[in-house]
């Protein structure tokens, strides 16, 4: 039975599961794991991670006399709920996007070119500074344009990046992440840009972090987690005397890794010091990192990451900016595999941001004859569809693999 508890009750025996935060919070990047010795259950305890879940199962229970423990099947139902009081506050007709089918392609395009600029970027940042943000500020002009004309398509096409090229594709999701939730937010354009370069250069720090530690397939030890946890600064420290980089884009970039509960680092500062550009920055950096694979970890699927998000939400998100971001992605991200009603699985190709629980689908594949149908839109926000989602998948359950080519199967970043 997993049972999520506070690592304060944590304890050597116990069989850790799950880590209540990404993987950037804490060590120990592959979880599922006895903890056997006191050394692991310090670094845990002194990590960024307040709560986890064990599996009773595999490993001592907690003790009875401890109250406050929550059962899977309980935490999942309030994610469920969470979630769809979310999308029970639709958006407004008004702040629709024209959606073009040539986006995809225009989209690709500019994240191949953006990628050109931030493997640059990282090159001068490795020798210590970072003068020009010219071309920078370009490549936030261009991700803008595009999210305007068509979010689904920047935003999607950005979770698609290889294991290898993730530092740099990581910095071009999380700005065309950034644009987008600023429009959900209402900013102004001027605003847009700025949130937008954060984005951009939020992880810049990470060019002066050794690839031995980036890429480490184990478990970091003290001092490569000490390496690791200070790209904050020396991402600031590069950025600092930068032209074009704004006071609250350089705050996002040292207090990215900040929570809203004040257990973040560098400077473990609460809420209401937190500016609401690096609250912003969080969620979308969170949420690109665990959806996207590492050369030691695979990501989540979209549905999934997001509902993890959900249960973390209160101690590490901004209530109001976590809200807007399930809207700006949607309940049901695209890409996520889903069930419908008609016993047909499907992949999210775009989301209705009127309608969050209603997105576009495109359905491929027939439980009840076990066998690949030639792909369908769906568009479930339409009454003549007469179909709607009974719930998400796992693709690894049913032995799919390739979905991204089932909604952009033209989609490429060189």
């Amino acid at each position: 039975m997993l049972k999520r508890i506070s690592v304060s009750d944590l304890c050597v025996g116990m069989y850790v599961d799950e880590f209540c935060g990404s993987w950037m919070d804490h060590p120990f990047w592959r979880a599922r794991f006895v903890v056997d010795n006191e050394v692991d259950l310090k670094r845990i305890q002194d990590s960024g991670v307040s709560e986890v879940w064990i599996d009773a199962a595999k490993g001592l229970d907690v003790d009875a006399a401890i109250s406050i423990v929550e059962k899977r099947e309980d935490a999942d139902a309030q994610i469920e709920k969470r979630l769809k009081h979310v999308a029970a506050g639709t958006i407004t007709k008004a702040q629709r996007r024209a959606r073009e089918e040539s986006e995809l392609e225009h989209a690709t395009k500019v994240l191949a070119d953006s990628r050109k600029v931030v493997v640059n970027l990282f090159s001068e940042a490795r020798l210590g500074s970072l003068r020009d943000t010219d071309e920078a500020a370009n490549v936030v002009d261009n991700i803008a344009d595009s999210v305007a004309r068509h979010p689904t398509a920047m935003i999607g096409l950005a979770r698609l990046k290889s294991a290898d090229d993730y530092t740099f594709m990581h910095s071009v999701a999380v700005c065309a992440l950034m644009v987008a939730l600023s429009r959900t937010l209402g900013l102004d354009e001027e605003r847009i840009r700025i949130a937008g370069m954060a984005g951009l250069l939020h992880d810049l720090g990470k060019a002066q972090i050794p690839l031995s530690v980036l890429n480490k397939p184990g478990t970091l030890d003290d001092e490569e987690w000490k390496t690791m946890r200070s790209h904050p600064e020396r991402g600031y420290q590069i950025l600092r005397e930068a032209h074009g980089v704004t006071p609250s884009a350089l705050d996002a970039v040292l207090h990215h890794h900040e929570k809203v509960d004040g257990s973040g680092y560098p400077h473990r500062l609460s809420a209401e010091q937190i500016p609401q550009l690096t609250k912003m920055t969080t969620v979308c950096d969170v949420y690109d990192a665990i959806t996207s694979n590492r050369p030691y970890k695979d990501g989540w699927q979209p549905t999934v990451a997001l509902r993890k998000m959900t249960e973390w939400a209160d101690g590490h998100f901004d209530d109001t900016i976590f809200k807007a971001f399930v809207k700006t992605v949607g309940i049901y991200p695209v890409g996520s595999l889903v069930r419908l009603q008609s016993q047909r699985l499907a992949v999210v190709v775009d989301h209705n941001p009127a309608h969050l629980l209603q997105p576009t689908v495109k359905a491929f594949f027939s439980l009840r004859s076990k066998m690949h149908i030639p792909p369908t839109l769906v568009r479930l926000g339409k009454a003549s569809s007469g179909d709607r989602i009974v719930s998400f998948e796992d693709p690894a359950a049913h032995g799919l693999t390739g979905l991204d080519e089932i909604w952009a199967p033209k989609a490429h970043v060189a």
